[in-house]
């Protein structure tokens, strides 16, 4: 009945948190003594959970229950399958660039495409003070230039990466594993993200718009080419 009426009579000594079972407080006030009864018997991670410690487990044993329905993918947690679906299959971009109106999926996206106009410098090298636009280019010019950090190299053809998503991207071209297969034709593609790039060429769907004259476009490219001739014709500069 709690959950009709919104009763949450245990609350909780230090941060005044209310919970409707005494069970959910018990398990809250482990943030707070530090108290991790439940250990991992393979690496001694610890949590105050046991639902942490089955989720943690999956890293040892490698399971992934969780599989998408479009691209069959699987994950080891139901967060990562959500994120999934909503960053590569949902054309749901609700973060727009007041500048271009290019739309990004996640909010970190359009905070690392906003200098491209602003030209703000956000990210600087402890070691020589250069100033950067992006964490990325950061992160490269440390490698490059000061040898701080880790490649990740191709066993291949020892091709070095900043990042390990774009090793996992190259290596599928060495294996030539094109994974996902256009529903409509028969294309196949290594990454699911140039799949959904593929798709647009089906559909009329066109989730890019122009923040000058509103005018829509199937592509990131496609906006960004049309945005600074439409800049340049209406005189902003």
């Amino acid at each position: 009945m709690r959950v009709h009426t919104g009763e949450k009579p245990f609350e909780c000594t230090f941060c005044v948190k209310q919970f409707a079972h005494h069970s959910n407080l018990v398990v809250h006030s482990r943030i707070h003594s530090g108290e991790k009864q439940y250990k991992c018997h393979v690496c001694d991670k610890a949590f105050s959970q046991s639902t942490h410690l089955n989720t943690h487990m999956r890293v040892h044993t490698g399971e992934k229950p969780y599989k998408c329905s479009v691209c069959n993918k699987a994950f080891s947690h139901s967060t990562s399958l959500q994120q999934h679906k909503r960053y590569v299959h949902s054309n749901i971009r609700p973060y727009h660039c007041p500048y271009c109106g290019v739309l990004f999926v996640r909010k970190q996206d359009l905070k690392v495409h906003l200098p491209v106009h602003t030209n703000s410098k956000l990210y600087s090298c402890k070691h020589c003070g250069s100033r950067f636009k992006t964490r990325f280019q950061l992160k490269r010019h440390v490698l490059q230039s000061h040898n701080e950090g880790t490649w990740f190299t191709c066993h291949v053809c020892e091709k070095k990466f900043v990042v390990k998503r774009q090793l996992k991207e190259h290596l599928l071209r060495h294996e030539e594993m094109k994974s996902y297969v256009c529903a409509e034709c028969p294309k196949h593609f290594y990454t699911a993200a140039h799949l959904k790039q593929h798709q647009s060429v089906h559909s009329n769907f066109k989730p890019f718009i122009c923040g000058l004259c509103n005018r829509l476009f199937k592509s990131k490219l496609g906006v960004k080419l049309h945005f600074n001739r439409c800049y340049t014709l209406l005189g902003f500069n």
